[in-house]
């Protein structure tokens, strides 16, 4: 729980791939460079044919257009945190510096246990770079109170990636797919491929608003699972409906 700090964990301090739950960290970092003055919300950013690496990457841009866009930052965090575009995120890392300047930002606010390593296209051409992208699972439940509490985000940043995360249209069978319907979550999901029946990644991080109005954080990373998609994606929305029933007023 966010306002009492109650916390149940396992395999806390193991490293799991993150995948595009690291989506979430460039986007504070961007965000966090846009309070600065550094970087402007409706600045114009070209995106051309080379960066849309076509066939490469998962990405919703490429895919409405193909001879390249002129889109604005707040476009650019909308594409890659609802919609998880992998070429919004390698544009978003670009402007915030790189990974060095990102790793920088979170240790500023106190997040140690998340290491932004590699781009999207880098993940895409070596399938071991994405064990160089992970969190623990503390880590990532340190990301997400600093994020709801506010700490190194102004009140329009937070609430501007916090839309972003409630719109998230991938994962709904994950944390949110056995909640209440209506029931509000702000989430990033992760997913990797398949490789000889293996799958490195199948995560969901996010933030349920309960009925009475506190938050419950729930962090879930299945890593290198011979399971198929439904069984790793029903482990997820278990542990999250369990936690949720554990805390909700009866």
């Amino acid at each position: 729980m966010l306002e009492t700090d109650e916390t149940v964990v396992v395999a806390g301090d193991d490293r799991f791939p993150m995948q595009s739950v690291y989506k979430m960290p460039i986007a504070m970092a961007v965000l966090h460079d846009v309070d600065a003055g550094l970087l402007r919300i409706d600045q114009a950013i070209d995106i051309d044919q080379e960066q849309l690496a076509a066939g490469m990457l998962y990405s919703p841009i490429r895919d409405k257009f193909p001879g390249g866009v002129n889109l604005t930052i707040g476009e650019l965090l909308r594409y890659a945190v609802s919609e998880s575009d992998n070429v919004a995120s390698d544009v978003l890392m670009r402007l915030a510096g790189g990974p060095a300047r990102i790793t920088t930002y979170l240790r500023s606010v106190g997040i140690d246990a998340v290491a932004v390593v590699n781009t999207e296209r880098e993940m895409a051409a070596d399938s071991t770079a994405q064990y160089r992208n992970w969190a623990t699972p503390r880590g990532a439940l340190k990301m997400l109170k600093v994020f709801h509490t506010g700490a190194g985000l102004s009140s329009q940043s937070q609430k501007l990636l916090r839309d972003a995360m409630t719109q998230t249209s991938t994962g709904p069978r994950r944390i949110k797919g056995l909640l209440p319907p209506g029931t509000l979550v702000a989430h990033k999901t992760g997913t990797s491929g398949t490789v000889a029946g293996r799958a490195a990644a199948t995560n969901d991080i996010g933030i349920i608003t309960l009925p009475d109005g506190r938050h419950l954080a729930v962090v879930v990373f299945v890593s290198d699972s011979t399971a198929d998609t439904e069984a790793r994606e029903s482990t997820i929305a278990r542990i999250a409906r369990a936690a949720y029933d554990h805390v909700s007023p009866q």
